[in-house]
């Protein structure tokens, strides 16, 4: 008996504290305390089962993140109808309405004062040190809907109005997109959550396709040459030599490259002076030494002085520290395959390949002299088979359909092999066959006659009876630019460079064009492999710096997905995962030697056109000569690209 009026007393003093509680809490609201009702013992059964312990788990998760209103909108059904609240002395506080993240019956379970002592449960203590927790917590929070005013607007912003997109390159939206700018937990609401990832499933299967094989900007770009795409081109080429002369810097100097030096950012009036390639060579030793701590330094003396926004030496250097780091960090093998897996679309990678074209005369000159060899060397042939080597996009072909259709006695049938490495995904051959379809266009319009077989294989693969060869066709073997992804004998003991040379052999083409990447940097040494590989993509980004405006997107997709990637796979890859590494001109002169070529000369005619180009329609630094037999083009001394032709033995 003792016990129970004990118990009882308890009870009684545990109401009259709930009851001063509750008292304050309506002060607080401004509204006036309500008489205490009769007791209600059925109040103890509505309350069984709902208050447990995932709901006081979420109230502590509210207060460590009562700022973060996507999460509660996600949570809580109730706010897309804040008028829908059961408690009327609840609804002056805005709290209340992103309080109760349970579900309707904990509403309802706090509906009024709970004042009966029969009542006082662990459910009702549970209710009093939530009730006790609100006051406190609604001290913090604005009144009245100020919270909520703008919820439509702060969560669910209206997409801003474009102009018509292509269809055929969705972008997707990022992540954060619909939450709200203070949000860091969950973003969406159940049924948003369901849409935006049924629209990120749609826009990734439209990423695969392009609207047409073919447009104006293709006929453009690919037919410079003649007509009106010869008239485009001359003035894009123009603009950019009056934008070089033009670009001064500030101090009124006219913008030069400053030898390696990147500018860092002006301390106590005094230009800092930072040698970037010294920092980058330094970092790499460290790396190769394995020295985690002099390398995380260097690096980030490198970050501080480099963007991919800044000048050529600061690209360079971001670039380059990209790759240091994912070496440093074991993860290249992960990001190249990931960057190689990325989906372009191919009108922007036509408009950077426009850039370069019109930039510098790398590619012109080798598509000029390639397609003058081939149409002059055929000229009395009416079948003319050309096996392409990675073939990739075949923007070099379409000029050669156009010119053959001029032939005096009509244009001979054309047939071309495009034979390019598969692709990463469901559809490996979806990139080879799609150039197929684009060059098909194009014979249909100058009505030449036209064959197309697509090779998605590796090349050390591929069998003479794939290509189905027949001797009545004069036939053209090319290779430009592509054997520097061929693994070597540092790799394989059965060469895939000389098991390809081999298969060219075995061809027997009447020509065989081979046009290779000029570089020192396939050293199986690492800190060697980068000295070399960090002075030829030097002279590229001084080329692109010297010649393309710095804010042109072209230039920075070419430096980011094209040399960018290229870096980053001589850097941060090792074995068989390294596919960058080409050699010197002579190094493949005499592998083309050893497996039965002789050099067969291009056209003196040629080779003078081409000469005369290149020095009366681009900057004065770049470099074209002859060395026995190779073609070379470079920047400011540095050879980077050479082109032959040779014949079988």
């Amino acid at each position: 008996m003792e016990e129970e009026v004990d118990d009882k007393a308890c009870m009684l003093q545990d109401s009259l504290d709930l009851q001063a509680a509750e008292k304050s809490f309506y002060d607080v609201l401004g509204e006036k305390y309500p008489p205490s009702p009769e007791p209600n013992p059925s109040l103890v059964n509505q309350n069984d089962g709902v208050l447990d312990d995932d709901f006081s788990g979420n109230y502590g998760t509210f207060l460590g993140n009562y700022a973060d209103v996507s999460g509660i909108v996600a949570e809580n059904s109730l706010l897309q109808n804040p008028g829908g609240f059961p408690s009327k002395g609840l609804q002056g506080n805005s709290i209340s309405k992103s309080s109760y993240t349970s579900s309707n019956s904990v509403m309802s379970s706090v509906e009024g004062p709970v004042d009966s002592p029969n009542s006082l449960t662990s459910e009702s203590q549970s209710i009093w040190q939530f009730m006790k927790g609100m006051e406190e917590a609604s001290k913090f929070l604005p009144s009245g809907n100020e919270l909520f005013g703008n919820l439509d607007v702060t969560l669910f912003p209206k997409e801003p109005k474009v102009g018509p997109v292509d269809k055929s390159v969705k972008v997707e939206k990022e992540e954060g997109e619909y939450s709200s700018g203070r949000s860091h937990g969950r973003k969406h609401s159940h049924q948003q959550v369901e849409g935006f990832e049924e629209e990120r499933n749609s826009k990734q299967a439209a990423v695969y396709t392009e609207p047409t094989l073919r447009s104006n900007m293709f006929d453009i770009v690919l037919l410079h040459s003649a007509g009106e795409g010869k008239v485009h081109f001359s003035a894009r080429r123009e603009a950019l030599q009056n934008k070089t002369s033009k670009t001064v810097v500030p101090n009124g100097q006219s913008k030069v490259s400053n030898g390696g030096k990147g500018r860092g950012k002006k301390q106590n009036g005094k230009k800092e002076v930072v040698d970037l390639r010294t920092l980058l060579v330094l970092c790499a030793q460290a790396v190769a030494a394995d020295d985690h701590r002099n390398a995380h330094e260097l690096l980030r003396q490198i970050r501080q002085h480099s963007s991919p926004f800044g000048d050529g030496n600061q690209r360079l250097a971001h670039i380059f520290a990209d790759g240091l780091e994912a070496r440093l960090a074991g993860t290249g093998s992960q990001i190249y395959k990931g960057l190689i897996s990325k989906r372009r679309s191919t009108s922007d990678l036509l408009k950077a390949y426009y850039l370069f074209l019109a930039a510098c005369p790398f590619r012109k000159i080798t598509d000029f002299i390639t397609n003058f060899t081939v149409r002059t060397s055929a000229e009395n042939s009416p079948r003319v088979h050309v096996i392409d080597f990675g073939i990739l996009y075949g923007f070099n072909w379409p000029t050669l359909i156009q010119r053959s259709s001029w032939r005096e006695g009509g244009p001979p049938k054309i047939r071309i092999t495009g034979i390019d490495y598969p692709q990463p995904g469901f559809r490996p051959a979806e990139r080879v066959e799609e150039t197929g379809r684009r060059l098909a266009t194009y014979a249909d319009t100058f009505n030449v006659p036209f064959e197309y077989t697509a090779i998605a294989k590796k090349w050390e693969t591929i069998q003479l009876e794939d290509l189905k060869i027949d001797r009545d066709e004069f036939l053209v073997v090319t290779c430009l630019y592509r054997g520097k992804n061929l693994l070597d004998e540092s790799v394989a003991v059965d060469s895939p460079r000389n098991v390809f040379l081999n298969l060219v052999r075995k061809i027997n083409p009447n020509l065989f064009i081979h046009g290779i990447t000029n570089g020192a940097f396939n050293a199986p040494f690492f800190v060697t492999r980068f000295r070399e590989a960090l002075f030829h993509y030097s002279s590229l980004f001084d080329m692109l710096e010297t010649i393309v405006p710095r804010e042109d997107w072209e230039r920075m997709l070419i430096e980011k997905e094209i040399f960018g990637r290229e870096a980053l796979n001589v850097i941060a890859c090792e074995g068989c995962e390294r596919v960058e590494r080409p050699e010197t001109y002579k190094q493949w002169q005499a592998r083309n030697l050893r497996a039965g070529f002789v050099r067969q000369p291009f056209s003196r005619h040629v080779v003078a056109r081409a000469m005369e180009k290149v020095r009366t329609c681009y900057h004065k630094d770049f470099v074209i000569d002859e060395d026995n037999g190779w073609l070379l083009q470079g920047w400011k001394g540095r050879i980077i690209y050479a082109l032959s032709c040779w014949k079988p033995a």
